[in-house]
């Protein structure tokens, strides 16, 4: 991210932490003058580290040595979000105490004791909520979906899909993370993966490693990705180069044949819906000589892809990208962009299984909406 790019978040990020500091160090007027001056700051530093998992400040320095930096000012976006919910209401409470100041000559002190009371509180609930989130985003599990298809071949009834999607691994996540994932959905020993974009946050030259671990995926029918918009971010054909040769077959706009006991079934995979120019999503040639009458199983990030393909034989779609929401009550606000917040729906004529994803894009917090691996298990019905 160059300087030019960073002035818009940068300057909201102040406004909104003049906000919090006013209301943490000044408003409660604490009756010591280096108050406001020492959390100005701590809130000053904790900025500074949030443009870190951008590489504003670390490119000159190894990810592992930025990570602790990265990570802290990361997560410190997370305590934000819940100060802020804490702070706001009490400010229009103490908006309605200087309306009134005029019938109560005690406004001013009323409105004192409110900041006194709700500034240390929203600190204690804010940083709180934040550790119970890491904890939480630490921690992926499988979860265990079943689907239902007329078109799947009696062959292929039972085959268990493994979706992997959302591990954002870069300044944030390590190769650490990306491990812990692999190891799980090796575990469930799947018939097929399929990875459904957003691997990773960065440059492919910068970044690579944290994804290595990927080529230790197995399956018999094979490891399969499609891209995510934040592989449209930056470094688009070095991100497809690097997952190629880590193994993983990439579908870029077109599908595969699977085969398995004699029975088969398509794999269709398209860009993500952000995509432009070479990386666009191209529906028509992903779905080429794919006969609509057999089992067709689509990769697409995000789940209102199954939109495009709406009366095309699609039986089955694979999605992320909702995180849920991530961080509570954030999962309110997905359905204003997606058809689907997480787990399986109907979407136009086709099953979608959105996952919330196996890690966490900026901080690596996740509340009330667990990190997860699912694994579809496909039935003929």
């Amino acid at each position: 991210m160059t300087w030019l790019q960073a002035l818009a978040p940068i300057g909201v990020s102040v406004l909104l932490l003049a906000f919090v500091w006013h209301r943490l160090a000044v408003a409660p007027r604490w009756g010591r003058r280096w108050v406001p001056w020492v959390v100005a700051l701590v809130l000053a530093a904790l900025l500074a580290a949030v443009l870190e998992q951008f590489d504003v400040w670390g490119g000159r320095w190894s990810p592992d040595t930025m990570r602790p930096v990265a990570w802290t000012g990361a997560a410190f976006l997370a305590t934000c979000l819940y100060l802020l919910l804490v702070l706001v209401p009490a400010s229009l409470v103490a908006g309605v105490l200087w309306l009134v100041r005029w019938r109560h000559e005690h406004g001013a002190a009323g409105r004192r004791r409110l900041a006194r009371v709700v500034s240390p509180l929203a600190a204690v609930v804010a940083v709180g909520i934040t550790a119970y989130g890491a904890f939480e985003a630490a921690r992926p599990a499988v979860t265990q979906y079943e689907v239902s298809s007329p078109d799947l071949p009696a062959g292929l009834d039972g085959t268990r899909v493994a979706l992997v999607t959302d591990i954002h691994a870069g300044a944030v996540r390590s190769a650490a993370f990306t491990r812990r994932v692999v190891d799980l959905v090796n575990a469930q020993r799947p018939d097929l993966v399929v990875i459904a974009g957003d691997l990773e946050d960065g440059t492919a030259a910068r970044y690579a490693a944290e994804v290595a671990p990927l080529a230790d995926l197995r399956a018999p029918l094979g490891v399969f990705a499609t891209t995510g918009n934040h592989e449209m971010y930056r470094d688009t054909a070095n991100w497809i180069r690097t997952f190629e040769d880590l193994g993983l077959t990439v579908l870029q706009n077109r599908s595969e044949v699977l085969t398995r006991d004699g029975a088969t079934l398509t794999l269709v995979g398209v860009h993500d819906w952000s995509g432009t120019g070479p990386f666009a999503p191209d529906y028509d040639a992903a779905l080429a000589g794919v006969d609509p009458a057999s089992f067709v199983l689509m990769a697409a990030h995000q789940p209102r892809q199954a939109l495009a393909v709406e009366g095309r034989g699609v039986d089955v779609q694979l999605s992320g990208h909702t995180h849920a929401g991530q961080l509570w009550p954030l999962r309110y606000l997905v359905p204003l962009q997606q058809p689907m917040v997480d787990g399986v729906a109907r979407v136009g004529d086709t099953t979608v299984v959105t996952s919330r994803g196996a890690g966490a894009w900026g901080p690596a917090i996740r509340v009330l909406a667990p990190p997860e691996v699912p694994v579809v298990t496909l039935r003929r019905s």
